[in-house]
């Protein structure tokens, strides 16, 4: 399987007509240790050509497959939201997911705490783009391509919020979410914790997540305002 996976490599690095994006192709990871960090995944999903639904929808064809898209599989309706709002799984938003499910994903069903290990993250990543036809030998093509993008800073995510300014602030996300954590089409955004709340409004701010109104008023606000909210709305009920 290496030497496979070094031939097509090869062809996609050096082949004839791959211009600049073949010069700057790279591996994600390696796919055989990512069949290793596979074993966290098989408990509830499938992969490979006779892939079925389990537990979780199959992974057969991720790449570039819009989020809650397999038919009769009973997604989250977080799930569906987010496919309705078009995001699609590249490597971005999947690396994302991996990390911490619920971050990208608020009311996700899937049970998986997060894979917190780059390393492990990339391995696993290049193991499923083995199975993904068009871009399983293309690395620098959407969506399997690493795109650059904005990184938290630990001075972004040391930020202490200030809840009173956080309630000051909260009007324009309460015409929308219930300051109660009830979910009513709109998922609660209450009692999260803190550091989730940051990463998930940056990543509307980076256009990690679709949203197009939540990426305009997340493009609004400073890194000490999405602080002050995550203060707020984190203790909101207690």
């Amino acid at each position: 399987m290496r030497e496979a996976i070094a031939f097509v490599l090869a062809l996609a690095l050096g082949g004839a007509g791959q211009g600049l994006a073949g010069e700057t192709a790279k591996a994600i990871g390696d796919p055989e240790a990512g069949a290793e960090v596979w074993i966290f995944c098989s408990g509830c999903h499938q992969i490979g050509p006779d892939a079925e639904a389990g537990i979780g929808p199959p992974l057969t064809g991720i790449f570039g497959r819009r989020m809650g898209s397999i038919e009769g599989f009973p997604y989250s309706r977080s799930m569906t939201r987010m496919g309705r709002d078009g995001l699609v799984w590249s490597l971005e938003t999947l690396d994302a997911y991996i990390e911490n499910p619920r971050v990208l994903v608020s009311g996700t069903r899937m049970s998986f705490d997060g894979l917190e290990n780059p390393t492990e993250r990339a391995d696993l990543l290049a193991f499923l783009r083995e199975f993904s036809d068009k871009p399983s030998n293309i690395p620098e093509a959407a969506p399997t391509a690493r795109a650059d993008r904005p990184v938290l800073s630990e001075a972004t995510l040391a930020i202490v919020g200030d809840p009173a300014y956080g309630e000051y602030l909260s009007s324009e996300c309460t015409t929308c979410h219930q300051r109660d954590g009830s979910d009513r089409g709109i998922p609660s955004i209450t009692l999260w914790p803190d550091e989730d709340f940051v990463v998930a409004m940056h990543a509307y701010k980076q256009k990690l997540r679709p949203h197009p109104v939540m990426q305009m008023m997340a493009s609004r606000l400073s890194d000490e305002e999405i602080a002050a909210l995550a203060a707020y709305f984190g203790k909101l009920g207690l």
